[in-house]
Formats: C-alpha cells, structure tokens, sequence
C-alpha cells in the first residue's frame, strides 16, 4: 500500500510542475483551440510522464494498463484543460474580476486529481489481480 501512496504523491508532484512550473506560454495560450498542438503537447506529456512513472515505479503492472491510463489521462487532461478555457473565454471570466474564473480553475484540477486517484485504483487492481487471478474485486 505505501508504494500506491508514494505513486499518488509523485502523480501530484508531476502535475504541479507541468501544469504551473514548466508549462510555458505556448501550451497554455493555445490550449483553448481545439486540435492545437500547444494543447496536444501539453496533454501528451503529462499522459507520456505518467505512464514513465507507473513502468518505473510499478514494473509489475501489465503494459495494456500503462497503454490504457496513458490514453485516458490524456483525453481527459485535454478536454478538462480545453473546457477550462473555453468556458472563461465565454463567460469573460478573469482572474482579477469574477470569483467563477477561481471557482473553475479550482474545478479543473479537482478533476486532475481525481484523474490520479482513479490511475492508482487502477494499478492497484491491476497488480492484484496480476498476483492473484482468482480474486474477485
């Protein structure tokens, strides 16, 4: 159980720093557009850093589940992102005059979060089941 933590933490680490720290402006300006590959690129390593995580971390777990978290994460990442700022565009929603730019960031990465916690569930089937095949979940 300890190593579905840690993998929990570094899941949330991974994403501070690629969605705050390293996310530069052409991936976040562009995200709004659907099919830009500012967007595609920032979705796509998030899913890319995720699935080097899992393979490091949890070599036990098959391939087609690492496969399938990665394409998952990365559509839900980029239709979150992409909502995200669409919906503020929209609405004109700003970060120095209306709460619900606030109110939807927050939501935004509460599905982030969500998103991790479902990939460790996940893995933690996966590798339950990998060691005991008769297991009922």
């Amino acid at each position: 159980m300890t190593l579905l933590v840690w993998l929990l933490i570094i899941l949330q680490l991974k994403h501070f720093l690629l969605d705050f720290v390293f996310q530069p402006p052409y991936m976040w300006r562009n995200k709004g557009t659907f099919g830009h590959p500012g967007g595609i690129i920032h979705s796509g390593i998030h899913a890319w850093m995720t699935f080097f995580i899992i393979t490091f971390l949890i070599p036990s777990s098959t391939i087609e589940v690492r496969l399938g978290i990665y394409a998952l994460e990365f559509m839900i990442h980029y239709m979150t992102d992409w909502s995200k700022m669409n919906i503020n565009r929209i609405k004109g929603w700003d970060a120095n005059k209306n709460p619900e730019f606030w109110y939807l960031t927050g939501l935004d990465q509460l599905v982030h979060q969500l998103t991790y916690l479902g990939i460790v569930t996940v893995v933690f089937i996966n590798i339950h089941i990998a060691k005991e095949p008769s297991c009922q979940y």
